[in-house]
C-alpha cells in the first residue's frame, strides 16, 4: 500500500486550493476520488435512464438537427406533425433505454483512475472529473449504446425517412454529414446528455461535501473548500 509520507505534497503539487488535504492521506485522497466519481455517475445514470429523464430535462432533450428544422415545420405545416413529434419521442426513448448500460463503464473507469489522474481531478477545473469520464469512455460508451438506439429507432417508419433525407441532404451541404445517420445522432446527443447529468453531480459535490453519503468524499471535498 502507497504510504502518506510526503505522497500527498507531490500529489497536489503546491496548488492553492488544494491546501486543506495536507492532512489527508493519498489513500483517503484516492478512495474518496473513486467513491465520489462512482457515486456521481450512478447518479446521473439513475436520473437519465429513466422514462421522460432526457424527454423532460430541456437541457439534455434531443431535438431533430437544426438542419432539419424547415422540414420539420413543413410537416407540422401540412398536417404530419404527429409523425414527427413521434420520432422526436422515440430519439429520446431510445436514449433513456441506452443510458443504463453505462453504469458498468463508468464504474470501471472510476475504479482504474490512477494517481496521475487523481492529481488532475484534485487540482483542476470544476469539471475535471466529467472530462476524466469523456475522455475514459466516451469511445466504449458509443459502442454500448449505438445497437440499443439502431433497435429502438427501426420500430419508427420516419426513421428511415429522416436518413434518406438527411443523406440527400448532407450531398449537397444541406445536413452535417454527422448528423446524415439518426443512428449516430442519437448515439451522439445520448452521450452528451449522460456527461451533462455527471457534470450536475460533481458540481453538487464540489459545492456541498457535507451532503456526500460517504465520510471519505466529505473529507477530501471538504478539504478543497478549505
Amino acid at each position: 500500500m502507497i504510504r502518506a509520507s510526503g505522497f500527498l505534497a507531490a500529489l497536489i503539487v503546491s496548488s492553492a486550493s488544494a491546501a486543506g488535504l495536507d492532512d489527508i492521506s493519498n489513500r483517503d485522497a484516492i478512495n474518496g476520488l473513486k467513491t465520489a466519481l462512482t457515486n456521481g455517475a450512478q447518479s446521473a445514470v439513475a436520473k437519465l435512464g429513466q422514462q421522460d429523464g432526457f424527454m423532460n430535462d430541456s437541457r439534455v432533450k434531443i431535438p431533430l438537427p437544426p438542419s432539419m428544422k424547415r422540414a420539420e415545420a413543413m410537416m407540422h405545416s401540412i398536417g404530419a406533425g404527429k409523425q414527427v413529434d413521434d420520432l422526436v419521442l422515440r430519439m429520446n426513448r431510445a436514449a433513456e433505454a441506452a443510458v443504463p448500460q453505462a453504469k458498468p463503464l463508468l464504474v470501471d473507469a472510476a475504479k482504474k483512475m490512477t494517481v496521475q489522474d487523481a492529481k488532475g481531478i484534485l487540482t483542476g477545473g470544476p469539471d475535471s472529473a466529467t472530462q476524466y469520464f469523456k475522455r475514459t469512455t466516451s469511445e466504449p460508451l458509443a459502442q454500448k449504446f449505438k445497437p440499443i438506439v439502431k433497435k429502438a429507432m427501426a420500430k419508427v417508419k420516419l426513421a428511415e425517412a429522416y436518413n434518406e433525407i438527411a443523406a440527400s441532404g448532407a450531398k449537397f451541404g444541406l445536413v452535417k454529414e454527422e448528423d446524415a445517420n439518426l443512428e449516430d445522432y442519437v448515439t451522439r446527443k445520448a452521450l452528451d446528455g449522460l456527461f451533462v447529468g455527471i457534470a450536475d453531480e460533481e458540481k453538487k459535490i464540489r459545492e456541498h461535501p457535507t451532503e456526500a453519503a460517504s465520510s471519505v468524499v466529505k473529507k477530501v471535498f471538504g478539504a478543497l473548500l478549505k
